[in-house]
């Protein structure tokens, strides 16, 4: 009868630490999915703005080199 008592203890303290790690990675998730919508919004801001120059009638190709603060 011990030794099933023991058993069950132990597996309540397994079950009790799965918990605790589910919890954690469902945490990371959550950070990741923000950060994975920051990306999504910020390429979509880059991605218009490419196309309002290249639809301002100037037809030379994106680059870089136009980002260049002034001070360089």
């Amino acid at each position: 009868m011990e030794e099933l008592t023991q058993r069950i203890t132990e597996l309540e303290i397994q079950t009790a630490l799965q918990g605790e790690l589910i919890d954690s990675l469902n945490d990371t998730v959550a950070q990741m999915r923000q950060t994975l919508d920051l990306q999504q919004a910020q390429l979509k801001l880059l991605y218009r703005k490419i196309q309002d120059k290249n639809q301002d009638g100037n037809q030379e190709p994106y680059s870089l080199r136009d980002e260049v603060p002034p001070h360089y």
